[in-house]
């Protein structure tokens, strides 16, 4: 089977993520992850934290203690919401790590030496109150355009206009509110990518017609516009340090690398951190999945629309400038955004769901399936409690969870603890095998296609046709005329219940785990079903054991909906 590599775009380490962020990079990453790891393939997702920039030092000041304590312990609390959504990382690495400090600095050099990185001075805003130049982000004042007057020097985000820090009106220094500012000269590295145009076009090329349109039309418009070199180091204080052996005077002055370079790399940091954390007795071969692997992995990136342009164009010309063959993704999985009534999910405001309150409220697989059949995929898509409400009763509750019910409760009530015997399967079940065979096939397909709301649609169908095969036979009804019929009517929806287990795993991996843990077969090792046993549904033979499990999916209240209205926001007036 195929090598696949997996990457979803970094979350930044500045607090708790919300759920457009959760459905545009990590949980896809995981659902398609789940399924390649069941149908056989060997699969490596590796995703980290992005800890460098000047968010996260105004964050720990804003806290009172150093950044690298504040990127330690806001990885540990975003891990832990990852964990609770059960998304399956292979390694969960920091950017800040060791490894991609080394691999920073390697690609550094060998951009230097090839001829792509240029130092230049630029003029920048100087703070004699704090002793530092202040990058763009730590110049606040009023915006010019719309009056805003906690504008950034980079962007203001109530008007989103792109700023330049001597736009702003009566600027002040975000770290001690100083006003007594100063322009001066300083020096910074650039990396030439107009030198690498060429080479980036032609790379995009070769990929764009297999891409999503998305990630293709954003990829070209970047290309069209044409590639600007762009400064690569910041004066910070929390950053991988210019190295002193290629940069001796910038390193004096402590320049570190900016974020926009360093983060890309830590998806080949992060997989370094996974060999070096290897137990004892495993070896882990890193660089096998990223370097000389062009014919033996295919890789594929997750990740929401904003951060198209550095995987597409950026970093690929990164990478080509280093003239070493390190893996370069094969395709780009890009989304569009999910909004909250159709505005934007804001901290501030209190409006929108965040994915650690998501998780104090409902069990994960809830979000795991509403996210990924309602995912952003061609267009913006919008969250409102209604539809959230809606689905998951509906499928969930409804077709999905009231069939494992009343399937495995009826059965105990009239035939015990074993699944019934009965007649043999007749026509009715060779009708329903080849439905389902045919709803598997579809599920495949779309999942192979990374179509996730397509995947979702037919992974509903194939628990509606358990519904109806079950309307359609009684067996409430059968059982009073022919027990042997109503018998092989309920060993069928077990089996079906079996199936849906299996299959249903990538979206919603507890409940998928309580279903099978009903049926204590003596072997159960099968990791996927394929669309001829779907056919015969005989995986769970007469005479095998089971329980009732606990009720999978709750109903959604009236009154718990207008709580969560309350309690996150509603529609905006």
């Amino acid at each position: 089977m195929a090598r696949h590599l997996i990457t979803s775009a970094l979350p930044y380490i500045n607090g708790i993520k919300h759920l457009g962020n959760m459905v545009g990079s990590m949980l896809p990453a995981d659902v398609y992850s789940r399924y390649l790891r069941q149908r056989g393939h060997d699969v490596l997702y590796i995703c980290a934290t992005d800890e460098h920039g000047t968010p996260a030092e105004l964050a720990a000041k804003e806290r009172g203690i150093p950044v690298d304590a504040f990127c330690a312990q806001a990885h540990d609390a975003q891990k832990a919401v990852y964990d609770g959504f059960e998304l399956a990382f292979d390694y969960f690495g920091r950017s800040s790590s060791g490894q991609n400090r080394e691999i920073t600095q390697h690609f550094a050099r060998r951009l230097n030496e090839n001829g792509f990185i240029e130092e230049r001075a630029i003029r920048q805003v100087y703070s004699p109150t704090d002793g530092r130049f202040l990058p763009d982000r730590y110049v606040e004042g009023t915006c010019p355009h719309c009056g805003y007057d906690k504008a950034r020097g980079d962007q203001c985000e109530n008007c989103t206009r792109v700023l330049d820090p001597t736009d702003l009106i009566n600027p002040r220094s975000a770290i001690s509110g100083s006003t007594d500012l100063e322009v001066r000269e300083t020096k910074h590295l650039f990396l030439l990518q107009s030198k690498l145009q060429h080479e980036v076009e032609a790379w995009v090329s070769r990929h764009e017609e297999e891409w999503p349109q998305l990630a293709s039309s954003i990829a070209r418009k970047w290309l069209t516009e044409g590639l600007h070199d762009r400064a690569i180091t910041r004066d910070l204080d929390w950053g991988v340090p210019v190295p002193a052996d290629t940069w001796p005077e910038l390193a004096a002055e402590g320049k570190v690398f900016y974020v926009w370079f360093d983060a890309p790399i830590e998806y080949i940091g992060a997989t370094k951190e996974w060999a070096d954390a290897a137990p004892a007795g495993e070896t882990r071969d890193w660089k096998s999945w990223w370097y000389e692997a062009d014919d033996t992995v295919r890789y594929t990136e997750f990740m929401a629309k904003d951060n198209v342009p550095f995987h597409t164009v950026m970093f690929p010309a990164t990478e080509l400038g280093v003239r070493e063959p390190w893996k370069k993704v094969d395709y780009v999985k890009a989304f569009n955004w999910l909004t909250y009534y159709g505005g934007k999910f804001s901290t501030s405001q209190k409006r929108g769901v965040f994915t650690d309150h998501a998780l104090d409220i409902l069990p994960a697989d809830y979000w795991r399936y509403f996210l990924i059949a309602n995912a952003p995929e061609s267009d913006d898509s919008s969250f409102t409690w209604e539809h959230f409400t809606t689905t998951v009763n509906k499928d969930l509750a409804d077709t999905l969870g009231n069939f494992v019910n009343r399937v495995l409760s009826f059965s105990r009530k009239r035939f015990g603890d074993e699944v019934p015997a009965g007649a043999a399967a007749g026509e009715a079940e060779a009708k329903l095998g080849e439905e389902i065979a045919g709803l598997l096939a579809e599920y495949e397909t779309q999942m192979e296609a990374l179509q996730f709301r397509k995947a979702a649609a037919a992974l509903r169908a194939l628990w509606s046709a358990g519904n109806s095969y079950l309307e359609e036979k009684a067996p409430w009804l059968e059982i009073k005329t022919d027990p042997d019929g109503a018998a092989l009517t309920l060993r069928t929806a077990m089996n079906l219940i079996h199936l849906y287990s299996v299959v249903s795993e990538p979206f919603i991996p507890a409940s998928a785990k309580a279903m099978r843990s009903a049926f204590a077969l003596a072997d159960d090792t099968a990791a996927w079903v394929s669309v001829e046993e779907a056919k015969s549904l005989d995986a769970v033979p007469a005479g095998t054991a089971f329980t009732v499990p606990p009720v999978l999916f709750a109903k959604i209240t009236d009154e718990d909906l207008e709580s969560y209205k309350e309690r996150f926001g509603g529609a905006p007036e």
